[in-house]
């Protein structure tokens, strides 16, 4: 969350770190759903999630 930050802090609205049980792990940016556990059944890969955020930002 830290490198989210420091790169996109100007493009992101909220971060919400909602706890939960049964393995989910979602990570919504500005109300878009940009990786899913559940949806993909892995967990990310080391820079997958900054990577999306990368692209959601068009870079």
């Amino acid at each position: 969350m830290d490198e989210l930050l420091k790169h996109y802090e100007h493009l992101i609205e909220t971060i919400t770190l909602v706890p939960s049980d049964g393995g989910k792990f979602e990570v919504t940016v500005n109300g878009k759903l940009l990786y899913s556990k559940l949806q993909t059944h892995r967990h990310a890969e080391p820079g997958e999630v900054l990577g999306l955020v990368r692209k959601l930002a068009g870079e």
